[in-house]
């Protein structure tokens, strides 16, 4: 069978909704069943039935994967019926690759399976399970807590030829599409569920994400070293403000791209692979069997590496001849001091992703996490208080295109000594967008409050308001039942530069992973006012006030400087880059003082049960 027709499905489950997801499942086996070729093959993500970040709720989602077969096998057979004359009718089967939580040998793993559906028989036939082997415990990812390692890579046979299935991190090393490789595959099926990160432009012409260009590299590397086909499906939604954006693709034996699917959406794509393309790219470039033939070789190589054995040093000595192998060149030849000197200094080539962005990519990535946050929540319209900066301003052009402008209730909410410009500007923004707007001045609950304090400085007056914009705010959420959007961005955030329990109370944040600089930009390219954009931000609490008189430091330098700092450079080592030692230690200090306003209350551990610490379920599940 030279000729597999493939479909690769971007799903978007609900999280832990294993019995939903598998109806939705089935309902788009039964659109793939319609199409025309009719795909003989159809791959699903890593955890599609579930969702990935689940945390704790691992262990109440795992299946064993003969419960997985026989529940996709009941939603193959109670899909919608094809169309009259489909070549799906009857004892057609169908073969799916599909990720998943599974309890073996009781213990949990994160794991993908092969197995063909449909046929006479009711019994599916499972072909193969893999066991994820390489389990991300870094950064966002904390899988070794909840899973553990498989411990193979091996193909097997498929009804169309030979195939290996991996599951995300393992493809990000080398060796596991080696052994795949070495043991026949023709296609490795490759599920993945990889969070979105890096908005700045990929420099290669394609939109989406920064790590999608990797993923893609990955893919079509392994692709081209070993001669294979390479299937990559996306997981599509988001999951706690981590959006996984789709852009699934197939790589040919050549590193060609063959199929790249769409951002953010959940969608079927189809592509027909040709496995006489395999013995052709392997003719033109025999890399696998290269490796085939020097691998005994390079297995004794392993061995002693892993034995520590010294390296024997062995080579030739010198050898007398009777003419000199090269003769002195000429005085002319030699290098003049004029020959061009190339240096790479301190940094060149390393250092943090930029702080630059992708405006249209970053607009559908913040529309589509408002868009899914909002009705996960089960909310259509939403409430922002809007102040006449930059970032509120920002949220409600989001808002607007997430939601459309009947949705979207602005609320301006002035103190008596508030600027004149904040309450204009902020109706530059409602008048701009047509939305809702709505003024309320809360110089009287302030000044009640503080009439029985009367000594309040400017700080504790500052927070009164601050906290008394929140109260208005939710008090009115309930009223338009809209859910109030949150707009500080994440050098406020970092820097502690907001009231606690006040401007960070807001449930939805689109603006938290950007500095202050990328706002800016992203606002320009929305199309916010100049006058909103190009002015001093002021939190506009205290007469005369300004962000950067208050930091002490400009936006601009702060973010640079954070940025290296949050990609783990040391002060020291930032300081050698050219960043004055005052303007760096003045960041770190904000930075390490303000950890505690980033959390939840802290609570005293007494069982072996604490939320949040062994009692561990996400806010979305």
């Amino acid at each position: 069978m030279p000729l597999i027709v493939l479909a690769i499905v971007q799903f978007k489950p609900r999280k832990g909704d294993y019995s939903g997801n598998l109806a939705r499942l089935s309902t788009l086996l039964g659109e793939i069943d319609a199409l025309e070729p009719r795909p003989q093959v159809v791959q699903f993500p890593e955890t599609a039935l579930t969702g990935y970040f689940v945390e704790g709720g691992v262990r109440d989602l795992a299946v064993t994967a003969g419960t997985m077969a026989s529940d996709l096998q009941r939603a193959y057979r109670e899909r919608p019926t094809p169309a009259r004359g489909s070549r799906a009718s009857g004892g057609a089967t169908l073969d799916v690759v599909i990720g998943f939580y599974e309890v073996f040998d009781n213990r949990l793993y994160n794991s993908a399976m092969y197995v063909t559906l449909g046929g006479e028989s009711d019994a599916p036939v499972i072909r193969h399970v893999h066991r994820k082997v390489f389990l991300p415990t870094y950064g966002l990812f904390d899988e070794e807590r909840f899973v553990e390692r498989g411990h193979e890579v091996r193909a097997f046979d498929a009804p169309w030829g030979r195939a290996a299935v991996l599951v995300c991190e393992d493809a990000w090393h080398s060796f596991s599409g080696m052994l795949a490789a070495l043991d026949g595959a023709q296609v490795i099926f490759l599920c993945a569920a990889a969070p979105a990160r890096g908005i700045w432009p990929r420099g290669d012409d394609v939109p989406g994400p920064a790590n999608l260009s990797r993923w893609e590299r990955l893919a079509r590397d392994v692709a081209e070293e070993h001669g294979i086909f390479v299937a990559l499906a996306h997981l599509v939604g988001n999951e706690g403000g981590k959006t996984f954006a789709g852009g699934s693709m197939v790589a040919g034996p050549k590193g060609d791209l063959r199929l790249r699917g769409p951002l953010w959406d959940e969608t079927i794509l189809t592509v027909t692979l040709d496995t006489d393309d395999l013995p052709r790219a392997r003719s033109d470039m025999p890399l696998l069997s290269d490796l085939e033939t020097m691998l005994p070789h390079l297995l004794g190589n392993l061995g002693a590496i892993e034995r520590r054995e010294p390296v024997a040093l062995e080579y030739d000595p010198v050898v007398a001849h009777h003419a000199p192998l090269m003769q002195p060149p000429p005085p002319a030849a030699m290098a003049s001091a004029n020959t061009p000197v190339v240096r790479a200094g301190l940094g060149d080539g390393a250092g943090p992703p930029p702080l630059a962005i992708d405006g249209k990519l970053a607009t559908g990535w913040l529309v589509n996490f408002l868009r899914e946050e909002m009705q996960r929540r089960g909310f259509a319209k939403a409430i922002i208080g809007i102040s006449g900066g930059v970032d509120s301003a920002v949220t409600a052009y989001l808002a607007v295109q997430a939601l459309g402008a009947g949705n979207v209730v602005g609320i301006r909410l002035p103190y008596r000594t508030s600027s004149p410009d904040s309450l204009a500007h902020a109706a530059l923004v409602t008048d701009a967008l047509g939305v809702e707007s709505r003024t309320l001045d809360i110089s009287a609950a302030v000044d009640g409050y503080l009439a029985q304090e009367p000594d309040a400085d400017g700080a504790r007056r500052g927070n009164v308001m601050a906290r008394t914009r929140m109260i208005a705010l939710f008090d009115l959420s309930a009223r338009y039942r809209a859910l109030p959007l949150g707009t500080g961005n994440k050098t406020e955030r970092l820097f502690g530069y907001f009231t606690w329990h006040a401007d960070d109370s807001p449930p939805i944040n689109p603006l938290g992973d950007l500095f202050k600089t990328q706002v800016w930009a992203l606002a320009r390219h929305l199309g916010v006012p100049d006058a909103i954009v190009s002015k001093s931000p002021s939190a506009d609490l205290i007469a005369g006030q300004t962000d950067e008189g208050d930091f002490g430091i400009s936006y601009a330098k702060a973010d640079d400087i954070l940025n290296w700092m949050l990609n783990g450079y040391s002060p020291q080592e930032i300081v050698a880059r050219g960043f004055a030692e005052s303007d760096v230690e003045l960041v770190r200090h904000r930075l390490s003082s303000t950890h505690w306003k980033r959390k939840l209350p802290t609570v005293a551990m007494v069982s072996a049960t604490g939320i949040g610490e062994s009692y561990l379920r996400p806010v979305d599940y």
